[in-house]
């Protein structure tokens, strides 16, 4: 059971991806573009219509809304198009995942929020 979640989670993953691919596609009707950038954007949003916080329908969005919406998108795109956008989110998948960039952009981050830290401190120093 938790084998055949797991699969599922990862086929919504390629597919938000392929739809992320298909909406920049010239190929690709204007309706079914607009559909798909408002899927992948709101599957990739950390905003959900409903909270998570939200016991129980808190999570129903993701579990009920966007693979409505990706079945949705999918069906208004012609499915030779789809095959190949699913194909290149596949290859992008399979790319090994570079710890070290990630490790580099969250020291990034953490510098970023330092130097802001330290800026609000100072000014709410002079100000006094």
């Amino acid at each position: 059971m938790l084998k055949k979640i797991r699969i599922w989670a990862y086929q919504i993953k390629l597919d938000t991806y392929a739809l992320y691919l298909a909406a920049h596609d010239p190929r690709v009707p204007w309706y079914a573009k607009a559909l798909a950038i408002f899927v992948a954007s709101y599957a990739l949003s950390p905003i959900d219509l409903i909270p998570d916080f939200i016991p129980l329908i808190g999570y129903l969005d993701d579990l009920v809304l966007v693979p409505l919406g990706i079945w949705m998108a999918i069906r208004l795109i012609p499915p030779q198009i789809m095959s190949e956008h699913r194909a290149a989110a596949r290859n992008v998948a399979a790319k090994p995942v570079s710890r070290a960039a990630a490790g580099f952009i969250i020291c990034i981050w953490v510098l970023l929020l330092i130097w802001l830290g330290t800026k609000i401190a100072f000014s709410m120093g002079s100000d006094l």
